[in-house]
């Protein structure tokens, strides 16, 4: 059940430091319901984009199987050890941990539910995070062992669905929002990749159709955030670890650039939000 796993990790009597009550760091968890919809470029360029505004930002890259975060955002060196916790990496403002970190990339992760729990239990508590404002969440496609996992280890974690503007593409996404009810998450945004290519004669080409992203967002009653455009520097900028979200004034950039700041300021949690104008 949500919520009911021990927050303990490795490190004898250490908690998972984001789920407990006095806790400052958001928790995004980026999900989808199928692969192939370009989740972890949503989550690389929009944790960019936080920390272009100033936002101090991780990621916790919990596709096991698919792990691609490190090369997404540019990371060229491995974690480091202090004091038996692991000191992530930083790239463009945001710091990882992957499990690209402690496996060959050309060999399949084959684990089985327990195992798969104690590495994310261990991403959580065994790494010194130092309470970012926001951890972003990479899940892997679907909905499997490590979205429950994390939804014990994170029951206060805001849930993001990816999507296509396809209908079958949507209509798969929308099984990662009945699991994240099922497992009491809390859905507060979709995100529409691919959903337009611009031509050389500035017509917007709808490859993949159009609505999906609104329709999703509509059948489960939260706000369509962000419509990502289908650019190649987008793509070129995952393999080479540029991404697109470090120039604002590209077309995909401004894209992630408004998103950030619609998560950053217009879904800001209420309680937070109160909480700073009292301090103020």
């Amino acid at each position: 059940m949500a919520g009911s796993n021990h927050t303990h990790g490795h490190l004898e009597g250490q908690a998972v430091p984001f789920a407990q009550a006095n806790a400052s760091t958001r928790v995004l968890l980026i999900a989808s319901g199928k692969g192939g919809v370009g989740k972890s470029s949503v989550t690389t360029n929009l944790a960019v984009a936080l920390a272009t505004r100033g936002r101090t930002v991780a990621v916790l890259d919990a596709d096991v199987w698919g792990f691609s975060i490190p090369r997404m955002l540019g990371v060229d060196q491995p974690p480091t050890v202090d004091d038996e916790m692991l000191i992530p990496p930083e790239a463009h403002g945001v710091r990882c941990i992957s499990m690209g970190f402690f496996a060959d990339e050309e060999q399949p992760v084959i684990w089985r539910g327990p195992m798969l729990h104690k590495a994310l239990e261990q991403f959580l508590t065994d790494v010194r995070w130092d309470e970012p404002d926001y951890l972003i969440v990479d899940l892997p496609p679907g909905t499997g062992d490590v979205a429950i996992s994390l939804a014990g280890f994170l029951p206060a974690a805001e849930m993001y669905v990816v999507t296509t503007p396809q209908p079958v593409a949507q209509t798969v996404a929308q099984r990662a929002a009945f699991m994240a009810d099922k497992v009491n998450l809390k859905v507060h945004g979709v995100i529409e990749n691919m959903s337009w290519f611009t031509g050389d004669d500035g017509t917007r080409y709808e490859l993949f159709g159009s609505g999906g992203g609104a329709d999703l967002a509509e059948r489960i009653g939260v706000p369509l955030i962000g419509s990502i455009p289908l650019v190649p520097a987008l793509r070129e900028g995952a393999d080479v670890g540029r991404p697109v979200a470090a120039d604002a004034d590209s077309e995909a950039g401004a894209v992630f650039a408004e998103m950030a700041r619609v998560v950053d300021v217009d879904l800001r949690p209420t309680k937070r939000r109160h909480r700073e104008l009292r301090i103020l």
